[in-house]
């Protein structure tokens, strides 16, 4: 081990000071990942919230030497099912492999496919007016039928194979079609019912008849029903867990925005991708409008 008289001549505060930190064995790091933003798979020009946006920061949290534990930070209205379990399944994985306990932090809310990732986590904590939960599964569109009808426009469209246009938006609803939806949505849901019950056990404390609905509650509430287990902030929880020299390490954070392209785009393709950008813009506005947000 180097000894602390040779680091203290390190010129660069931050390099001698992770350097002391290690030579110390009173004190204990925490890698911190922030895990914020609607999920949703990654589109190039779009910031969205996946596993392929974060996976390399929890390897990094995950492999820091030292680290006794991984704190996630979570800010999220939800969105995909399937990156919210990719999330979880992630986390999970890297949890067991290194034997570090998680602790998982929400901010303003961590509601469906958010609170599905906060389960990924040893315990989870929340501050008092967090919104938490939101357990179900929902889909959401435009039915346009009305207004092509009004312009006099012809909807044409030819398939092979009956059920190709399901939920066609420019179509009249069939109620075969979203009977079909609600039964896929059903299996869904079940799943994520399962992964809660497997997460949270005997910690729940309401009947499932309340707790899946996709109901949300404030933190006050959250903690009587057994979805977090405590009232507290990332510095105070990390302190009374490890002691006041606990160090945080935080992992990743916001990239420049010539960084989150794939390629540099055309002029063209931004025309193309315009008005799709705005619907998608609304619709994450949308998610974290109904939590008031």
């Amino acid at each position: 081990m180097i000894k602390k008289t040779l680091i203290k001549a390190i010129p660069h505060k931050g390099l001698r000071q992770r350097l002391l930190d290690r030579a110390d064995p009173d004190v204990a790091i925490v890698p911190v990942v922030r895990l914020t933003g609607v999920i949703a798979t990654s589109v190039p020009l779009r910031e969205s919230l996946n596993l392929s946006a974060v996976a390399n920061d929890l390897e990094t949290a995950f492999n820091m030497t030292g680290a006794k534990a991984v704190a996630l930070v979570i800010n999220s209205p939800g969105g995909s099912p399937v990156q919210s379990s990719l999330l979880f399944k992630r986390i999970r994985s890297l949890a067991e492999e290194k034997e570090l306990p998680v602790y998982a932090f929400v901010e303003d809310v961590a509601a469906s496919g958010g609170y599905m990732i906060a389960c990924a986590a040893d315990e989870i904590f929340a501050d008092e007016h967090s919104v938490v939960g939101s357990i179900g599964v929902v889909s959401a569109g435009f039915g346009f039928d009305g207004l092509i009808a009004k312009l006099g426009i012809d909807r044409r469209i030819h398939t092979a194979g009956e059920s190709k246009a399901t939920l066609d938006p420019f179509k009249p609803e069939n109620p075969e079609d979203v009977a079909r939806l609600e039964e896929l949505q059903a299996e869904v849901h079940r799943g994520f019912k399962d992964l809660v019950r497997k997460a949270r056990g005997d910690r729940l404390t309401e009947a499932e008849t309340e707790l899946f609905t996709g109901e949300f509650w404030v933190g006050t509430q959250a903690i009587k029903l057994g979805l977090i287990d405590g009232i507290g902030d990332l510095r105070a929880v990390t302190r009374e867990k490890f002691g006041k020299k606990v160090r945080l390490r935080l992992i990743g954070g916001p990239r420049p925005w010539w960084r989150k392209r794939s390629g540099i785009a055309s002029e063209m393709s931004l025309q193309v991708n315009f008005a799709s950008d705005l619907l998608n813009a609304a619709e994450a506005r949308s998610l974290w409008a109904r939590f008031g947000l």
